[in-house]
Formats: C-alpha cells, sequence, structure tokens
C-alpha cells in the first residue's frame, strides 16, 4: 500500500516546485515473537523468545514482552544492557528518535539488537499497515511519536492474543512520561515506568542501584539551598552566542585545583581563546570536555591562573562555607599582566559526559543508601550515587554514569553502573586505564573476525599480477626483542652501475582490509595499536597482525616496497614505488644488528646489507641535523618482569643503540619520499603529517634554565635550537645536555595528521621537513592504511574508492586519529605509571640521585636517570610545621630555608610508595640531600610507615 504526500516548495529563483514523498506501508512485517503462526517466518535475525520466562515481575507474572519509550532508551540504556533484561521491542519511530539524540546510545541498542542472548527485536511500525500513524493537524511530532509508539504496543497486545490465547502473553509499555503513561493505561494497555518495573523484578534487587536518577527535584538534597545559578536555554545561549554577549567553547577542568577551569574557545579569535573560570558559582555545573556559553567578567574581575594545588577531599558533602573559604586562598595578589580573561558559564550547549571509573567512599552514615563516589579522573567531580551494595563495593574499583545536577546540589547525581574488581589487582588497574583513556578493547566482532582470509593462507597466482617477485633479495628486519608484529624490513645491495640500492618494504595491510567493510571500520576506530607494559590492545585482529601482514624470517609475505638507488654519498638518484612479494632471510633484534655490523669475522650477506644500511644511515642523519632536524629526549623505561607472577622486578632506562637510529633513518626517508609522491598525485586529499612550530612563550623555562647554568639556547627556528642544544655542553655536568633536550621535548607541541586540502602549512619542526607523513608502520596506525591506499592509486597497483578522495571526510577521520593516538600515548604513560608503582611496592624505600626539572611555588619536579622517573618533592605538608619558601620566576628558582634550588641542580631524593590514598597511589618524594635542617630526610628509612594509615587497615582486613 502506498501512501503519499504532496506540498509546494518555493524555489530560491522565486519559483514553485512540487515535491511527492512516498511511504510504503506492507503486510508482512512480523511480530518477532517466534512461533506466531500469523507472522510466520516474516521477521529475520535475532526474535523474541515464544516464552519468556527469564523475569518474574510481581507487577506482571503472566510471561512479556517489554516495549519501552525513546526517553527509556536514552536514558536507562545500562538498566536495558544487563543480562537479566530479555525480550524486548525496540520500534522503527523510538530508534530513529534515538539515532537523531544520541550516537553512542544508537550503537549501543543497535549491539544489543545483534546479540542473539538478548532478544531485543526491531520492529519495523512505520512501515506496518496497521501501526502506521499520520500526524494530525495542530499535533507536535513528539505527540504523534506518542501515539505511534501507543498504537503499536496496544497492535501487540491484540496480536499476541490471536497467538496464544490460553498462556496470556502480553506486551507491557515502559516510559517515564506521566501523561504517556495515563494515556497508554486509558487505552489498555498495561504500562508502567522504568522504576516500578526495575523494584518489581524481586530476583534482581542489583538492578536497581543501575536505574538513572532523572526528576531533578525529587533526587535534591533535602536543604533545598540554591548554589547555582539557573543555566540558560538553549535558544537564548543560542542569541547571546549570535549577538557576542557570550562565547562558547570547550570546558577543561583542571586536575590539580577543583575550583579552577579554563574554557577554549571555538573559532578563529585571537582574542580571548582560553578564559579562565574560578570557584564553584563561576564553573556552574560543567564537567570536563561539556560544550559550554560563558560570559566574560568585568575587567576587574579578571584573575590569573592559580598556582595553588587543591583536591576536593572533603568529607562534608555539602559544607559550602569552607568552599567559600578555600576560593579565597585562590586570590593571591599578581602583576596586572598575569591577569587572563575570566568568565562565568551561563549555560550548557552539550553535555559530553560517559562512564567514570573509581571508587566509592562510603557515607559514614549507617545504612545510609546514599553515597559519594571518587572518580579516578581528577577534573571529575564526585559523583553522588544511591546504591545498596556499599559494603561489597568498598575497596572496589567500579564505574558510575551521571543522570544530572540539580541547583541546589554540591555534587552530580548518578547511578552505579559496573563493578571492574579489586583496587591494585592488575587485570582490574589496566581495565580501568583502558575505560579512562577511551582505548576500545573489547574482543573483536564476529563480523570483523568473519573477513579474515581462511587458513591456511598463500599468496596466490591472481595475487602476484601486479606484484614485483623480490623473493630473491637479501631482507631482513630489525626491531625490539618480542616484536610479533614486524612491520618493516630493509635490504641494501651494489648494482654493477657501482650504485647502491636500497629498499624499505612495508607489510601490505590494505591488501588484507578493504574500503568500507566491517574490518576496515573497526580499525579506523581504533585508529592505532596501544602498547601497555605487558599487553598489547591490537588495531587490527592476530591473524594478522602477528601472522599474515608480520614480515616474519622465511616465509612469503605481501609488502609494499619503496625502492631508491643512491650513490655512496646517500644522494637518492632514481625512487620507486612497488607492490610486491618478499621472503625476509631473518628477523634480528637491534642488539642482534649491532653485534653482526660490530663483528670482525662475519662477513655474510646479510652482515654486509646491515653494514651498508648503517653507512648511509649515518650520512643520511648528519645531513638531516645540518637541515636543522631536532635530536630530542625522553626518558623511556624498561620493565624486566618476573616469569611467574609477572611483577616488575627490575626497571631500566631503554638503552639506544646505532641499529635503532638506521631503522629510523631509512623510515623517514620513506615516509618524507611517500608524502611527496601522494601529494604530488592528490594535492587535495594526501594524507600528512605537520608538527607546528611551538610559540615562542614555550621556550621561556628552556631558556632560563640554560641562562642559569651560563648556557645561550637560541630559539629563533629550528637549526638555531638544534645548533645551540649541540654546543650547550658541560665538562663538569656530562648529563646536563641530556636534560635540556628533555626541557626542550616538553616546550614542542604535538604532531598531528591533517588533509592537504584543508591546510596550507605542511612543515613538520621537529624533522625539518617541508612534507611528511606514516607510511611504515600499517599494522599497528591506521593512518598508514589510507597512506598505502593513496599511494597503490598513485602508481596504479589499486583502484580508488568515493571516501579516499573526499576532503571533508578525510579531515574528520584525521580528527579521531589524532585523538586516539593522544589517548593511546596517555594510557601508555599510566601503564608505566601503575607498573612503577608496583616495582617501588615490592622494592620499599630507595634513595637514588636526581636532577631538578622544573621549580614550584611550593615543590621541585625531579628526574630520577637512573628509572628514567619523573616526581614531586613538596615541601608544604598537613600537620607539619610551613617551611620559609621564598619562589622567583624570572631565574627561576625555590629558596627553601637558607638554601637555593636551580633547574638542573643534582639532589638525592628518597623514593617510595604512598598508599595513604587507595585510589591514587602515588611514588613519593622527601629530600635527603642537601641536607636541610626540619625539611630533608634521614637515609635511614627503618623508623618509616609508608603503609596505609590504620582506619585503611581495618577497612581492608574486613
Amino acid at each position: 500500500m502506498l501512501k503519499s504526500r504532496t506540498f509546494l516548495k518555493k524555489t530560491r529563483a522565486g519559483g514553485v516546485m512540487k515535491i511527492v514523498r512516498e511511504h510504503y506501508l506492507r503486510d508482512d512485517i512480523g511480530c518477532g515473537a517466534s512461533g506466531c503462526a500469523a507472522c510466520g517466518s516474516a521477521h529475520e535475525g535475532p526474535v523474541l523468545e515464544p516464552q519468556p520466562l527469564d523475569r518474574v515481575s510481581s507487577l506482571c507474572p503472566q510471561p512479556h514482552y517489554l516495549l519501552p519509550d525513546t526517553n527509556v532508551l536514552l536514558h536507562q540504556i545500562d538498566v536495558l544492557e544487563d543480562p537479566a533484561i530479555r525480550n524486548v521491542i525496540v520500534l522503527q519511530t523510538v530508534l530513529q528518535e534515538v539515532r537523531n539524540r544520541s550516537a553512542p546510545v544508537y550503537k549501543r541498542i543497535r549491539d544489543a539488537t545483534n546479540n542473539q542472548e538478548k532478544h531485543f527485536y526491531t520492529f519495523t511500525n512505520e512501515h506496518h499497515r496497521e501501526t502506521y500513524v499520520e500526524q494530525l493537524q495542530g499535533e507536535t511530532s513528539n505527540d504523534r511519536n506518542d501515539r505511534a509508539i501507543r498504537v503499536a504496543a496496544k497492535w501487540y497486545n491484540e496480536h499476541l492474543k490471536k497467538m496464544s490465547a490460553e498462556n496470556q502473553l502480553r506486551v507491557i509499555f515502559i516510559t517515564n512520561d506521566r501523561k504517556n503513561k495515563e494515556k497508554a493505561i486509558e487505552e489498555g494497555i498495561p504500562a508502567f515506568t522504568c522504576e516500578e518495573y526495575v523494584k518489581s523484578l524481586t530476583a534482581n534487587p542489583e538492578l536497581i542501584d543501575r536505574l538513572a536518577c532523572l526528576s531533578e527535584e525529587g533526587n535534591e538534597i533535602d536543604s533545598g539551598k540554591i548554589i547555582f545559578s539557573e543555566h540558560l536555554p538553549l535558544s537564548k545561549l543560542q542569541q547571546g552566542i549570535k549577538s557576542g554577549a557570550y562565547l562558547q567553547g570547550t570546558f577543561r577542568a583542571s586536575r590539580e585545583n577543583y575550583l579552577e577551569a579554563t574554557v577554549w574557545v571555538h573559532g578563529d579569535t585571537e582574542d580571548n581563546k582560553e578564559i579562565i573560570l574560578q570557584g564553584l558559582k563561576n564553573l556552574n555545573r560543567a564537567i570536563h570536555e561539556d560544550i559550554v556559553a560563558v560570559e566574560l567578567l568585568p575587567k576587574n574581575q579578571w584573575v590569573a591562573p592559580s598556582s595553588v594545588v587543591l583536591l576536593d577531599e572533603g568529607q562534608n558533602e555539602d559544607d559550602m562555607e569552607k568552599e567559600e573559604e578555600r576560593e579565597c586562598t585562590l586570590k593571591t595578589a599578581v602583576s596586572e599582566k598575569m591577569l587572563k580573561p575570566t568568565g562565568r558559564v551561563v549555560g550548557i550547549i552539550r553535555r559530553n559526559w560517559r562512564p567514570y571509573c573509581g571508587m566509592l567512599s562510603k557515607s559514614d552514615i549507617k545504612e545510609s543508601r546514599r553515597h559519594l563516589f571518587t572518580p579516578a579522573d581528577k577534573r571529575i567531580p564526585r559523583i553522588r550515587i544511591e546504591t545498596r551494595q556499599a559494603s561489597t563495593l568498598e575497596g572496589q574499583r567500579i564505574i558510575v554514569a551521571i543522570d544530572g545536577w540539580p541547583r541546589n546540589s554540591r555534587y552530580p547525581n548518578g547511578h552505579f553502573v559496573k563493578n571492574l574488581g579489586e583496587v591494585g589487582d592488575k587485570e582490574t588497574e589496566t581495565e580501568v586505564l583502558l575505560l579512562e583513556h577511551d582505548v576500545p578493547h573489547q574482543p573483536f566482532s564476529q563480523a570483523v573476525l568473519s573477513l579474515l582470509p581462511k587458513m591456511p593462507w598463500s599468496i596466490t597466482e591472481k595475487d602476484m599480477k601486479n606484484r614485483e617477485d623480490l623473493r630473491h633479495l637479501c631482507v631482513c628486519s630489525v626491531d625490539p626483542p618480542g616484536c610479533t608484529d614486524i612491520d618493516d624490513a630493509l635490504h641494501c645491495r651494489e648494482l654493477e652501475n657501482g650504485n647502491l640500492e636500497v629498499g624499505v618494504h612495508i607489510a601490505d595491510v590494505s591488501y588484507f582490509i578493504r574500503p568500507g567493510n566491517a574490518l576496515d571500520q573497526e580499525s579506523a576506530r581504533r585508529g592505532t595499536t596501544v602498547y601497555l607494559c605487558e599487553k598489547r590492545i591490537d588495531m587490527v585482529p592476530e591473524l594478522l597482525s602477528s601472522n599474515l601482514c608480520s614480515l616474519r624470517s622465511n616465509v612469503d609475505r605481501l609488502a609494499f616496497s619503496c625502492i631508491w638507488e643512491m650513490n655512496h654519498n646517500a644522494e637518492i638518484l632514481k625512487t620507486r614505488f612497488t607492490k610486491s612479494v618478499i621472503n625476509s632471510k631473518a628477523s634480528l633484534t637491534y642488539a642482534e644488528a649491532q653485534m653482526r655490523i660490530d663483528s670482525s669475522t662475519m662477513n655474510d650477506s646479510i652482515t654486509t646489507s646491515l653494514r651498508g644500511l648503517n653507512k648511509l644511515a649515518k650520512i643520511l642523519k648528519k645531513g638531516r641535523i645540518e637541515n636543522g632536524a631536532l635530536t630530542l629526549s625522553s626518558p623511556e623505561v624498561r620493565f624486566h618482569m618476573d616469569s611467574e607472577t609477572h611483577d616488575p622486578i627490575d626497571l631500566q632506562t631503554k638503552e639506544l643503540r646505532e641499529t635503532n637510529s638506521m631503522v629510523e633513518e631509512f623510515m623517514l626517508l620513506a615516509n618524507i619520499s611517500v608524502a611527496k609522491k601522494i601529494h604530488e598525485e592528490f594535492s587535495e586529499h594526501a594524507l600528512l603529517r605537520k608538527h607546528p612550530a611551538p610559540p615562542p612563550s614555550n621556550y621561556e623555562i628552556l631558556v632560563k634554565a640554560a641562562k642559569s647554568k651560563n648556557l645561550e639556547i637560541k630559539t629563533d627556528t629550528a637549526k638555531a635550537l638544534a645548533d645551540s642544544l649541540d654546543q650547550a655542553d658541560s665538562l663538569t655536568f656530562p648529563y646536563l645536555n641530556t636534560l635540556l633536550r628533555i626541557l626542550a621535548t616538553r616546550c614542542m607541541m604535538q604532531a598531528v595528521y591533517f588533509c592537504s586540502g584543508m591546510d596550507t602549512d605542511f612543515h613538520h619542526y621537529g624533522l625539518a621537513s617541508p612534507i611528511y607523513t606514516h607510511f611504515t608502520s600499517p599494522i599497528r596506525r591506521y593512518a598508514d592504511i589510507i597512506v598505502h591506499r593513496l599511494l597503490a592509486v598513485a602508481v596504479g597497483a589499486d583502484c580508488t574508492y568515493p571516501e579516499l578522495t573526499e576532503k571533508h571526510k578525510l579531515a574528520e577521520l584525521c580528527k579521531n586519529l589524532n585523538f586516539r593516538h593522544k589517548m593511546a600515548q596517555y594510557a601508555q604513560r599510566a601503564s608505566v605509571a601503575f607498573h612503577t608503582q608496583l616495582f617501588f611496592k615490592s622494592k620499599g624505600i630507595v634513595s637514588e640521585e636526581a636532577y631538578i626539572l622544573f621549580v614550584r611555588k611550593n615543590a621541585l619536579v625531579v628526574l630520577i636517570p637512573k628509572y628514567g622517573l619523573e616526581g614531586t618533592v613538596f615541601f608544604e605538608e598537613k600537620d607539619k610545621p610551613k617551611p620559609r619558601l621564598t619562589y622567583d620566576d624570572e631565574i627561576p628558582s625555590l629558596k627553601i630555608e637558607d638554601t637555593v634550588f636551580h633547574i638542573f641542580d643534582k639532589v638525592k631524593v628518597k623514593i617510595m610508595l604512598d598508599s595513604s590514598n587507595l585510589q591514587h597511589q602515588k611514588i613519593r618524594m622527601s629530600l635527603v640531600e642537601p641536607q636541610i635542617p626540619g625539611i630533608s630526610v634521614p637515609t635511614d628509612t627503618s623508623n618509616m610507615d609508608i603503609s596505609e594509615p590504620e582506619t585503611k587497615k581495618k577497612k581492608l582486613q574486613k
């Protein structure tokens, strides 16, 4: 049956256009109940069970299906995902509304409907002849959708009566809309609120904790005192932004001070790019990463960024007087040039809440169901939740979701989602850091795995069609020990004309991952492989990463080769790119390759090839450095694990050999060669990587630190910086140059992916290269897969596809890749920090030499070269007399009593694990030398107690 609507539309040119919309209605759409004779096999995919007996509800003892409305799906998704909830009918009307309002919830619902065990059925009510409803005159689209949902619920109940008159199978309508529920009951539809229904499931009391508390009024605290000003409605915010009265930006909370935040203003405006917010009332219930509207305060109310460290540790959750006292400590007298644009949040444009990991701070009130949850991320405020499981959840890592933040509540309200496991447990803590850094780490879905090649796999005649056979070449790979995802291999040989042929061969991952399929989409979503201390979260399934794509020795593998003809001065004479087949003759570690190069007895073809590569790499590196490339430093650590317990038993900084540099030089050369080629072919949509030059203000700390050691660092250009770093040497202090390079690294900007058609500045500052991309690691970086596809089209080895040449799509992809790379970096650092804690937990207290990296108003940030470990030595501690501190920002220096400390000064510190805060266990450092009476601690550690406080001990022994 065909329904059509006709309406007239005025065109830009002033003419009138007739538009006809056709809507097809069908009789053959199934109800989804298996065993329904009326529908037969009309339904596909997961279906409802014929006898749903899994839930016993005191409100509806008969077998039943659930039919939720849009708001229940949007806000109570945590309840619906629980294994106890099955046999749910998801209407097309509801699904479309959810899709328009929340992409993450829509994805979760799609996952539930694809899960066979959940028995979620999508019913296409908008195309069913008996359930389609037309919008009435004067009826809002919202009211029309509510009516469509009720019509579908009524139709279901009547339809199921025909199917099973004897067992009274029913459909229960779940809605939190009071009016909609009343109308449904009037129409004879069994209807309950989500809360009523969940509380009726007496066999599943834990489900109550997962309910989102939505009604802010019912949720407000008993005191009723208004703390925050009202958020303006969206329409007023948009008007204000348009008129310039308000500014729109991203809210970034501070990790170190819960009463301070910044808003990064959207748009190209250089003025007021960053606005400071101070004090709870000005933060006005915004949460980290929310998109907010801010109003600038008059200039006489502008403030300077606070240098005070303030953590929200108060036990009395609504003591506002105390908060106001703490706000006063932020306001210190500062010079006018330190003042920054200051504002207040007037409304929220978009909430960017996510589920948060953390711990329960159990209420002191006995039998209380209301408790505070402390997130692991210090930028997130504490959350008030109601739970009956407080005693079981104590000392556990849990996940909580925020539901809302009433005006008269000091904290937002939320609900319990999931228990992850015990605090300190390695598996639990790894799960927490993956969730907190938004690293996709669920097992690959069946849809993804089904696209993998069937084993045993081999290269066919068809595969060889557009490929060069390079299996005769003496190719080898050089990687860290234990590496199984080998992306790259190299060869070097002398040609008859006396020149050298050098090849970089990269795994041909794009052969296995075809554009647009489920495997491609999942790889693009993950963006990168994440390397933790003991675990690797692969971007592609293991069959590809460690086997079919990995360029292991003595097996035929598909590759994409970049081959140069060079003279002995490493000058490139010819470059060519080809899809190939290689057979690596050896998989070496950096140490093994170095040993071959240095050996006087080994002269086989692999060793000769490595020596040739190493000689050329040295020339290439020298040339790069002369061009102004920076050689920076960052202390990287390697853990030695116990083979049985997998706990770290030793911690060392990674040793870098010549062979590390050799591989790096050829990877850089390949990336630059490929970048030039793809930009030549696709000037508007090449995926490139740039490293912006830092603003001069970034270098202030480096210049001042060098000056304090009578050295001059020039920062006008990358070349000037590189040269002055090379000259900054001290015979009496050999480690000084490394420290300067570590500090220079901190001054740098983040390198990012971008689309060539959307930017004009391509320069890579750190490498001093006018153009750069990533081509050499497609097993672990999705950017490289796109670059492989672009290069394949450029050399005629593969065909193009629409998304590849659409610059806006490419720009969106780059945005996700930049986010994923940044999060992977943070997750890796968090993993190192956690394993460092485990190491010092077993090691006990140690004293080591350290160098000062930064001086703060009340602390020194130090680096311990032996462990590559950075930490902070604080001089103002609770319950201890405050020392006399004098901070000088110009030098910079910190005077403690009568001793002055400068950046790069050598000190001795005591390192120990502080477990007094279970949630945020940290490495604590105290000054040993130079000795300052009342400040320095003795080297003898026998009388120091670094375990948990007594109260915590008692709780843990329960």
